[in-house]
Formats: structure tokens, C-alpha cells, sequence
């Protein structure tokens, strides 16, 4: 339990995404007018009054007596207009995505959901579950924060784009449904040469954008925006927000954004809604809550927020480049080949991917290096090719003076005890059907560097380490069991319990919220200190990578276009990317 919340498993959560025939049952209460002023029903998009939402419990009645309720959302109520956006902010696990996910009734079967949901005066309980597949996506249509539960591994992007609009149109023929499909991708930038691709031949970053095409496609009149640009990089994410604020603008349509990221509410939403604990402690105009709270966590929340923003330069000093390098990488290539058959590959004139072409970078002892750049430049692949767990194209990538390409496959094994990665979302290095001690020791029994009772003692150590106490507690958790910065805690000591030298950290903040992300950068940078790291730290959020660290390298289009000291990136940057970069970062003012 957290905060006195069950955390569902993501077997669960697939579940409640697709049976889509299901819904949430319990007391519907009359709704209520919720403003003293006489209103007519096309006045109000969406109302919620009262909303109380608990998840089914685990065990069932203990006992023999009914449970009460745990209420992740806890007497909600708010109103949307078409054309509002409303920007909901708050803590990990306060009900936030729960309250996103009820308004299209996408909540796990025995959910008990008590208040009020109507839009454009009908209410969303009572639907029928044809009406119900007719409103999600013709009437509300959301983004979630994964791509991969939107998106199906064996469909191509192409096809996912003809089966929504077949779905809900049938009379719409293939060719008409492929015109309007990449009209709608290219205004998320996602040429039409990749409508054959599946969802794997793409980074994160542009799954979220086929993810949001999606809930584009039939222009519904409100989309439900659930951490929408975690994965995307600050341009991106600007055009996509950009289209979004533009949309609701010209066709009324109402936007909620779910965000952990106060600068981008606070740049694209009307409204704000502080959620604490399942209930709203502060909502009001953007720009008056951000610059002028009133309740403490908000205050709490900004604070946070502000500290990683207020960094010119990290706190530890840069290290002396005079010794030799850890990494080094000589004219590094990995290229992908964009054809989807065999005969079309073996052809001469075959087309390619450069995910990474000819680049070369060195990394130092010691030092924090940040590599930032649009999604899909590379960045990702570039920390793959490091590890070997892709191979180059061509190119060398010495690591403690060993060409890694060159090596067998016992020996590339054993020069990953000292290089570790810590991964964007820790439930994907985390298995969920193992506890955090067994997770945690995983490393050390793999590489035979301890025998288990050895491992034990280390993994409770390093539980310590990483401020998850009491270790004995959290040894026999399971990651469904945790917080997101819980789980990114795990996530980390499992990274560093084979004591490595570099540790490649692939956006490992980027889906916490505020205080949970100072919190671990935080500790990231006592970890450095304590067991003598080396940070390739890859983000695309500026402004913590000018917090966290040495120097910074700008990627675009699989090349490092500039490199340079954090101060001097941030304070003169000399290439227009990077002047592009940093024009399009969202900023908080200080109130």
C-alpha cells in the first residue's frame, strides 16, 4: 500500500483498456447545479459533481464486513466549457489519471463510482455500451501516457489510423480513410513513408505522437490529454501542445491536460486544478495559482518545481578532461533500413534510417555528460548501440579501452557489470511477478558476484542507500505495490548494485512529478559522489539537464551538432537547433 492506496498491476490496467463493454458500478448521486446562476445545458461540456471513485480491493471483505471504500477520488467536482483547457496537476498517485480514465468509463470492472458525470447533458454512467463505444473517441477521446496500451504490436501505424475511422465511419472506403489518416499524422509530424511501420520501428517519442493522431482522427469535443509529452522532446511537445490549444480554439473543442509539469500548464492552460490526495485543493486561473497560491501543497509543488529551474550550473564542479577518456566513440553509425520487405531491402536503391551517423563523442571520469535533442534523433539508440544491445553499423565505441564490437559475446558480458542503465519507465526493467529484493539482486546472481545470502545483505544495503526504509519492508514489495518514485528508486539501486562506472540514464525522471523528480535528482547526484559515477544523462527537459549537469551535447538528425560546457549551451548557445531548443523550453516565473 501507498498513501493508503492499492496500486493496480499493468495486467490490470490493460485489462480496463480493453473491455471496453464494462463498466464502473455503485451509486450514481442526482447531479446538482453546481453555480448559483441560472444555467441552460449549453452552457457546460463536461460536469462533474461530486465524483467519489475507489478501485476494487484485493482481498475482497475481510472479516466477513464490507470494507469502506478507499476513495482515490474523493468529492470532485469541475466544469469544462467548450474551448476550456484545464490543466490538472498533482502528486503521483492522487487520483489525477483515475479521474481521467472515469470520464470515459475506462475503470476496472468492480470500481465503485459514486457522483455525477454529464456531458452535453446526458450522463456518461448511464450509457449503453453501444453508446458508450460511440462517445469514446466521437465525443471524448484520450491520450495516455503510454502509447504502448493505444497501440497494438502487430498492426502498422497505417493501420491502426483505418481501423479507428472504419470503426466509427464503415461507410468511409480504405483509400478515403488513408487521406484523412495522413493529413492528421503529418500535423504530428509523422511522414507518410512510415504509414507501413509498426509500432516498434519507432522511438517513444513518436509512438505518443501516432497515439495522439489517433484521438485526432475523429475530432472529438474533448480530449482527455493523460501526460501526453512525457516521452517528447521540448520542440515537439510545443507543436503538439501548439495543434492541441489550436484545435480547441477553432472547433470549441475542450482540453484536460494531466500534467506533472507546471511550466507546461502554466504555458498552455486557461484553468488549473491542484489535485492532492484525491480531492482538489486549489483550482482557478492559471496564471493567479501559479504566481499566487493559496494552499500550502500547492505552494510545495511550485517550490519543487522552482529549485530545478533555478540552477544555472550543477552543484559539483566539472571534471578535469585531461585524463583519459572512459567512452570514447569514433565516427559511431547505426542505420536502419525503412522497408518492410525482404525484396525491397536486398534492393540496391533501399532506403535508411540514420539513427546515429558517424558520431563522435568522448565521455570523461567523473563527469555528468547530458544529451539532449528532439525525439527520434537518436538518443535512445545511441545508448543501445553503447551497451551493444543493438549493434553498429560501423564505427568503434571503446569503453575502458576495449572496442566493445570487437568483443565475444562472455566477454561484452562481462564488461556490462560497470555499465548499467536506468530506463525511462522502471517498469520496464522491473518484472512484475518479482519482489524488489529479488529484482534488485538479480544483477549480482547473474553475474555470479554473490552468493544469495551475500546478495541479501548488499540488496538491504543498498535499499538504505536509495532511502526506501524500511529495507526489510520494501525487500518483499512487489513494484505494483509502489509509488512511481518508489519504483524509480528500485530501479536505480538495481543499476548500481554491480558498483559499475558508467551509468546511462535514458530520461529517468521525465514521468514523475515535481517533488518526486528533485528528490531523485537529488540523490542521483549524492549516488555520483558516493560510489564515483560517470552519468551519460539523456533528457529532453533543459532544464534538468542544466540542473543535473558538466556538459551538455545537442543531437539532431543522429549527429551532435553542438557540445559545450552547461553554462555556456544555456547562456550563448551557438547553433540555431540549440537556439530553437531553448526558445521552445517552457519556463516557470517566480511569483
Amino acid at each position: 500500500m501507498t498513501n493508503g492506496e492499492w496500486r493496480m498491476t499493468n495486467d490490470e490496467w490493460r485489462m480496463a483498456n480493453s473491455e471496453i463493454d464494462r463498466w464502473a458500478t455503485g451509486k450514481v448521486a442526482e447531479p446538482r447545479t453546481l453555480n448559483p446562476e441560472p444555467r441552460t445545458m449549453t452552457d457546460s461540456l463536461l460536469q462533474v459533481d461530486q465524483l467519489r471513485i475507489a478501485y476494487p480491493t484485493r482481498h475482497g471483505q475481510l472479516g466477513g464486513a464490507k470494507q469502506e471504500p478507499i476513495w482515490s477520488v474523493d468529492g470532485v467536482s469541475f466544469e469544462l466549457r467548450a474551448g476550456d483547457r484545464l490543466g490538472l496537476v498533482g502528486e503521483s498517485g492522487c487520483g489525477k489519471s483515475t479521474l481521467g480514465r472515469a470520464l470515459l468509463r475506462l475503470l476496472p470492472a468492480g470500481s465503485v463510482t459514486q457522483g455525477s458525470i454529464q456531458f452535453a447533458g446526458q450522463s456518461v454512467l448511464d450509457l449503453t455500451p453501444s453508446a458508450l463505444r460511440r462517445f469514446r473517441g466521437e465525443s471524448v477521446a484520450l491520450v495516455f501516457q503510454d502509447p504502448m496500451t493505444r497501440l497494438d504490436a502487430l498492426m502498422t501505424i497505417g493501420d491502426h489510423c483505418v481501423e479507428t475511422l472504419q470503426a466509427h465511419q464503415p461507410k468511409l472506403s480504405r483509400s478515403q480513410a488513408k487521406e484523412r489518416a495522413i493529413a492528421v499524422l503529418e500535423a504530428v509530424k509523422i511522414p507518410a513513408n512510415r504509414w507501413g511501420q509498426y509500432p516498434h520501428e519507432f522511438s517513444g517519442g513518436m509512438r505518443q505522437r501516432v497515439a495522439i493522431a489517433l484521438a485526432l482522427l475523429l475530432n472529438p469535443k474533448l480530449i482527455v490529454a493523460d501526460e501526453p509529452t512525457t516521452s517528447l522532446d521540448v520542440t515537439v511537445s510545443a507543436q503538439i501542445l501548439q495543434e492541441l490549444t489550436r484545435l480547441c480554439s477553432e472547433r470549441d473543442m475542450a482540453l484536460l491536460l494531466i500534467s506533472h509539469d507546471l511550466a507546461l500548464v502554466g504555458e498552455y492552460c486557461d484553468r488549473i486544478a491542484v489535485m492532492h490526495t484525491g480531492k482538489f485543493v486549489e483550482t482557478g486561473d492559471t496564471q493567479s495559482v501559479l504566481t499566487h497560491p493559496q494552499h500550502d501543497y500547492t505552494r510545495s509543488l511550485l517550490q519543487a518545481a522552482l529549485h530545478v529551474q533555478a540552477i544555472d550550473t550543477p552543484s559539483t564542479p566539472a571534471p578535469l578532461h585531461s585524463s583519459t577518456p572512459l567512452l570514447r566513440l569514433q565516427n559511431l553509425k547505426k542505420h536502419y533500413s525503412l522497408e518492410s520487405n525482404l525484396f525491397a531491402r536486398l534492393a540496391s536503391s533501399k532506403e535508411h534510417l540514420k539513427a546515429v551517423d558517424d558520431l563522435t563523442l568522448e565521455i570523461y571520469p567523473g563527469e555528468t555528460l547530458g544529451l539532449v535533442g528532439e525525439s527520434g534523433c537518436g538518443k535512445s539508440t545511441l545508448s543501445r548501440t553503447i551497451l551493444q544491445l543493438v549493434r553498429p553499423t560501423s564505427g568503434r565505441v571503446e569503453f575502458l579501452g576495449h572496442n566493445l564490437p570487437d568483443l565475444s559475446r562472455a566477454a561484452m558480458q562481462r564488461q556490462r557489470r560497470d555499465m548499467q542503465m536506468i530506463f525511462q519507465d522502471p517498469r520496464a526493467c522491473l518484472n512484475p511477478k518479482m519482489t524488489v529484493g529479488q529484482s534488485i539482486a538479480d544483477p549480482l546472481l547473474i553475474h555470479q558476484l554473490a552468493t544469495p545470502i551475500a546478495a541479501k545483505k548488499a540488496v538491504l544495503e543498498m535499499l538504505e542507500r536509495v532511502r526506501l526504509t524500511p529495507a526489510t519492508a520494501y525487500y518483499s514489495c512487489y513494484p505494483s505495490e509502489l509509488s512511481g518514485g518508489q519504483q524509480q528508486r528500485v530501479a536505480i539501486a538495481r543499476a548500481l548494485i554491480t558498483r559499475p562506472q558508467l551509468v546511462i540514464c535514458d530520461e529517468p525522471v521525465s514521468m514523475l512529478d515535481a517533488t518526486v523528480q528533485a528528490q531523485v535528482l537529488d540523490l542521483m547526484q549524492e549516488l555520483k559522489q558516493d560510489f564515483h559515477l560517470t552519468y551519460l544523462f539523456i533528457t529532453h527537459d533543459l532544464w534538468v539537464a542544466r540542473y543535473f549537469c558538466d556538459r551538455i551535447a545537442v543531437m539532431q538528425a543522429g549527429k551532435i551538432v553542438e557540445l559545450g560546457q552547461t553554462h555556456d549551451i544555456f547562456t550563448n548557445p551557438q547553433h540555431p537547433y540549440t537556439q530553437t531548443l531553448l526558445k521552445a523550453a517552457p519556463l516557470l516565473e517566480r511569483g
